[in-house]
């Protein structure tokens, strides 16, 4: 029996870490409960805060979490033979950074894939390499989440009174970082390995809950060049809290149904965001606690209050950081869940664990 198993996963993040008290000074204080709800702690970036110089960028912190995956599962570079990575923030529109980091890796030939996403693109990247690997097309995959959402920051508080710094665009702010996580996957003989996945988008009829403008070909570039900020991101905080925990109860139940799965056998599950307080406090407002939530409970685990809200690196970090720290162990079932609120996407995997943690 051929299964698709992960072998090794790496994560990286640039800089030292930033802490809250850190942020206040550069754009001002949130209310105590927002704050509380917010949940983090500290986030990592790829710009000088006092400059906004980049110090790296996106392919580059790739290049590093995928090395780190590499090493972790023994495999060289050159056995990778299909890399997928997904960002929403990219050194360019094109090349795409897949490819930039295919570059870094020595690697002239290699099927490659690249998905514009934000938290549910590495979900989705999984079941993808998944399929590709089942079918015998690829035997060794490279699944790669990467995000440089700090440049987009810098012109909020940059040269900027933070004391006239409106309350919308501090929150960014504070909720996001940078990073890059790496999984790699195999074909091998044997037990375990990943279950068919899940995904879907269920904001067809809503607003977008983040909306990147500026840079792309919505408007000529010549008016977009007269707006206040090139890119300027904007976060719908209210109807993040009130879908978003939508979106994760789908996202559990459409993928233990896809994967065949009881929810009583889940040993982990990986939701970012999903033990902040206002998650919980919607979920429970909502009615949304159902009994695959339930069944959850003290299962659930990310490492948002360290790492910073990081998009497509959310999944592959926080679980780089699990594996290593000792907490997923082989014979575990973990089921990770991705989700954005960009349009309102889940992408859900169950993965039934097989690798020993590396030496630390």
């Amino acid at each position: 029996m051929t299964s698709i198993r992960i072998i090794g996963t790496g994560g990286y993040q640039p800089g030292d870490p930033i802490p809250t008290e850190e942020i206040t000074r550069l754009v001002g204080p949130l209310p105590d409960e927002v704050l509380e709800g917010l949940s983090i702690e500290r986030r990592f970036w790829m710009i000088d805060p006092k400059t906004g110089e980049h110090r790296e960028n996106n392919s580059d912190m790739a290049y590093r979490a995928a090395v780190r995956a590499l090493d972790a599962a023994g495999v060289e570079a050159a056995e990778v033979d299909l890399m997928v990575l997904a960002t929403g923030t990219p050194d360019f529109p094109l090349p795409p950074v897949v490819n930039l980091v295919q570059e870094h890796l020595g690697l002239v030939s290699c099927a490659t894939m690249e998905l514009r996403s934000g938290g549910a693109g590495v979900v989705q990247g999984l079941d993808i390499a998944r399929m590709y690997l089942e079918a015998g097309t690829y035997r060794t995959a490279l699944v790669i989440g990467s995000e440089a959402i700090s440049p987009v920051l810098a012109p909020v508080f940059l040269g900027q009174d933070p004391n006239r710094i409106r309350m919308r665009d501090r929150m960014p702010v504070y909720m996001f970082g940078d990073g890059a996580g790496a999984i790699v996957l195999r074909a091998e003989e044997g037990e375990g390995g990943l279950r068919a996945g899940a995904t879907a988008c269920i904001g067809g009829d809503r607003k977008p809950g983040i909306h990147s403008v500026g840079g792309g070909t919505h408007a000529p570039i010549h008016q977009q060049l007269k707006a206040k900020r090139l890119v300027d991101l904007k976060v719908d905080v209210v109807g993040a809290g009130d879908f978003t925990p939508v979106m994760v109860t789908e996202a559990i139940r459409s993928t233990l149904q896809r994967s065949g799965v009881d929810v009583e056998s889940v040993d982990l599950c990986l939701v970012p965001e999903g033990n902040v307080g206002w998650m919980l406090d919607s979920l429970h407002e909502l009615g949304l606690d159902t009994t695959e939530w339930k069944a959850l409970d003290g299962r659930i685990f990310d490492s948002l209050s360290t790492m910073g809200a990081v998009g497509c690196a959310a999944v592959p970090l926080f679980l780089d950081d699990a594996w290593r720290s000792g907490r997923i162990r082989p014979g575990d079932r973990l089921m990770l869940i991705g989700v954005e609120s960009t349009k309102w996407i889940y992408a859900g995997a169950v993965v039934d664990w097989t690798a020993q943690a590396p030496v630390r």
